[in-house]
C-alpha cells in the first residue's frame, strides 16, 4: 500500500513538473480565468442602457426638450443631437451611429399645452430584440406617465391619452431573435474555423517535421504562405454559402440586400482571422498549445464583439476593448447587409477599419512566420 502510494506521488510529482515546464498552458491556466471573470464581469448587462437618441424636432419649445430629457433621465437613453429630417436619420440608423430617433409633430407645443391628444414617434432599430425591447418598454412607460400627469384632476371618464408614444422598429419589426442571432452565428462560425484551421495547419506540420522538407523544396516562402492560407479561405467561403442556405430555408432569415457584396465584405474579416491564425501558430509549440490559445481569443469575441450583449450596454472602458474586436465589425457588417439591406457606403467605415486590421495582423504574422522559419 505504502509502494502505490509512492508511486501515485511520483506520478503526480512528475506532472506537475511537465506542467511547470510548459509555461504557456500554465500561464493560460492561471491567467484565462481572472482576465474573463474580471472583464465579463463588468461587461455582461442585460439591462440595456445608454441607447444613443437623435430628435427631429420642426418646432423645438421647453416642452419638446422636457419630454428628450424625461426620455434622458431614464438612464435608458442617450441624447445624440437633433437632426432634420427622416432620410438622415435613416442613414445615422444604417450606419450604426444612433439607435433610436424620437420625431415631433410641427403643431406638438400648442396641442401639448392644451392638454390635447398629440402623437409622439419613436422609430427604434429592432435589429437586436433585446435593446429595441427596453427602448420600447421605457417610451411606453414615459407615455403613460405624463399623460396621467396631464390628466391629472380631471375626470377619468372617456380618457385619452394625451400624450401618445407610438413605436416604430425598423428592420426588424417582428423582432425575431432569429433574425438577429443567426447572422452573428455566421460571423462566429466562420471566425472559429478560419483561425483554429490555419493554426493548427501550420503548427502539425511543424510537429510532424514536414515544414523542413517544405523549406527543402523549391517553393519559395511567400508560395508556402499562400499554399497554407489559400484551403481555409475557401473552405470558409463554401461554408459561408451553406450557412446562408440554412439560414434561409430552416429559419426563415432572407438576405435583404446584395449577397454579391456580402461575400466581398467578407474577405477582409477572413484577413484578419488568417493573421491570428498565423500568429497562434508562431507562439504556439503544438497543437493542444494552438487549440488552448484559439479558445484564449474566441471567448473574449464572442462576448464583448455584441454578439449575445448589446455593446450599448457594456462600461465605456470595456466599449473600448469591444472596439478592438475585428467581429464587432464583421457583425456590423453581415447584419447590415442580411437584417437591414444596406450597401457599401453605410458599411464604408467597418470594412476600411476591417482592411487595416487585416493588412496589419497578416504583415506582422507572416513577418513573424518568415523568422520562425528561418
Amino acid at each position: 500500500m505504502v509502494i502505490r502510494t509512492r508511486r501515485l506521488f511520483r506520478m503526480i510529482w512528475k506532472e506537475m513538473v511537465h506542467l511547470k515546464r510548459d509555461r504557456v498552458s500554465l500561464t493560460m491556466m492561471i491567467a484565462l480565468p481572472v482576465v474573463q471573470l474580471t472583464l465579463f464581469g463588468y461587461a455582461i448587462n442585460t439591462e440595456v442602457k445608454n441607447l444613443s437618441l437623435v430628435v427631429i424636432d420642426p418646432n423645438p419649445s421647453s416642452d419638446s426638450r422636457y419630454i428628450v430629457e424625461s426620455f434622458v433621465n431614464t438612464g435608458y437613453f442617450r441624447f445624440a443631437g437633433y437632426i432634420n429630417c427622416y432620410d438622415e436619420l435613416r442613414l445615422l440608423l444604417d450606419e450604426n451611429k444612433v439607435r433610436a430617433g424620437l420625431v415631433f409633430p410641427p403643431d406638438f407645443k400648442s396641442r401639448f399645452r392644451a392638454n390635447k391628444s398629440v402623437s409622439v414617434q419613436l422609430i427604434v432599430d429592432a435589429t437586436d430584440p433585446l435593446a429595441s425591447r427596453s427602448a420600447i418598454a421605457t417610451a411606453r412607460a414615459l407615455g403613460l406617465h405624463h399623460s396621467l400627469r396631464m390628466k391629472m384632476g380631471e375626470s377619468i371618464a372617456g380618457f385619452e391619452m394625451p400624450l401618445d408614444i407610438r413605436v416604430r422598429g425598423w428592420y426588424n419589426p417582428d423582432m425575431r431573435s432569429a433574425d438577429f442571432m443567426v447572422p452573428g452565428l455566421i460571423g462566429v462560425i466562420i471566425q472559429l474555423i478560419t483561425v483554429l484551421v490555419t493554426a493548427l495547419s501550420v503548427v502539425r506540420e511543424r510537429e510532424f517535421g514536414t515544414m523542413e522538407q517544405l523549406l527543402a523544396s523549391p517553393l519559395r516562402r511567400w508560395e508556402i504562405v499562400v499554399g497554407k492560407l489559400t484551403p481555409p479561405l475557401i473552405t470558409t467561403y463554401i461554408i459561408i454559402t451553406i450557412s446562408l442556405l440554412l439560414a434561409y430555408f430552416v429559419f426563415g432569415v432572407a438576405i435583404k440586400g446584395n449577397i454579391i457584396l456580402l461575400y466581398f465584405l467578407t474577405f477582409p474579416f477572413l484577413l484578419v482571422a488568417l493573421g491570428i491564425g498565423i500568429f497562434i501558430s508562431t507562439i504556439a509549440k503544438n497543437q493542444l498549445q494552438a487549440m488552448q490559445m484559439s479558445f484564449f481569443f474566441f471567448l473574449p469575441s464572442i462576448m464583448l464583439s455584441g454578439f449575445i450583449f448589446p455593446i450599448d450596454a457594456m462600461p465605456n472602458v470595456i466599449r473600448q476593448i469591444c472596439y478592438a474586436i475585428p467581429l464587432t465589425y464583421f457583425l456590423n457588417i453581415i447584419r447590415g447587409i442580411i437584417v437591414k439591406g444596406v450597401g457599401l457606403y453605410e458599411l464604408r467605415l467597418d470594412t476600411l477599419v476591417l482592411l487595416t486590421m487585416g493588412v496589419l495582423v497578416i504583415t506582422l504574422s507572416i513577418m513573424r512566420m518568415g523568422k520562425r522559419l528561418g
